[in-house]
């Protein structure tokens, strides 16, 4: 059994998202159990049967969209990229179509209009944030950002997020305003990735934002990169069902 995730968001009955954990799968330890990544030195074996599993389990209208993720800003549509694009983002504007992104650490941001007639996924790290990849994706979903939901999936939470000067130096160098996602504790710097990535979703237009408020670090459940180093990823997926 795949224990997963439902966000808790005011999508309409066709949008249909899903984030994975890390229970339910074959991968051994350090990636134990459902590592859906073919990139972090698991065995390719068992991600294809973790692979198959979230399929099956889903009941997936077809395979998901994996992207080789980059860290950019780039946002494809799910329904024509190639397998393993390069790009941190994908969209679908018909049923049938699943977008997925993979993150251990880093934000993912899943993304539907209020029709119900278009869904994206955005992999939202730190450097995706600042160069602006959700409204990347936003622009790639083509209507008014009013019509748009988003939901920010389990990330790294700000007390496990310890960053330097220069980083935090970067965002307000961008957006002034960034500086209330960053609090200061000691010596060092913490930064709120699901903050920064609420700021931008309302500098988008966007007004309906929802938050899983999980931290990946502090949540076993979840694969953390910062946590463990070697470790798997787990997914957020969505897409459109037109049996809803």
């Amino acid at each position: 059994m795949i224990p997963f995730v439902t966000p808790d968001w005011p999508a309409p009955p066709q949008v249909r998202a899903f984030v994975t954990t890390r229970a339910g799968g074959v991968s051994q330890s350090p990636y134990a159990q459902l590592n859906l990544a073919t990139h972090v030195g698991d065995d390719a074996n068992a991600v294809a049967e973790n692979r198959r599993r979230l399929a099956a389990a889903l009941r997936l209208p077809a395979a998901p969209r994996w992207l080789s993720q980059v860290h950019g800003t780039r946002c494809v549509d799910a329904a024509t990229a190639a397998d393993d694009a390069q790009a941190d983002a994908s969209y679908a504007l018909r049923a049938g179509i699943v977008c997925a992104v993979l993150t251990a650490d880093c934000l993912p941001v899943l993304l539907c209009d209020r029709a119900g007639s278009r869904v994206a996924a955005v992999h939202a790290g730190w450097r995706g944030l600042h160069d602006g990849v959700i409204a990347a994706a936003v622009r790639a979903l083509d209507c008014p950002p009013a019509a748009l939901l988003a939901w920010i999936g389990p990330g790294i939470g700000v007390d496990a997020y310890v960053v330097g000067d220069e980083l935090r130096a970067r965002f307000l160098e961008r957006d002034p305003s960034s500086a209330s996602c960053f609090q200061r504790r000691g010596d060092a710097w913490h930064a709120d990735l699901a903050a920064l990535a609420a700021q931008q979703l309302a500098a988008a237009g966007i007004g309906a934002t929802a938050r899983a408020d999980i931290c990946t670090h502090a949540d076993p459940r979840f694969y953390s990169y910062r946590r463990d180093g070697v470790t798997g990823r787990f997914a957020s997926l969505v897409w459109l069902d037109d049996t809803a």
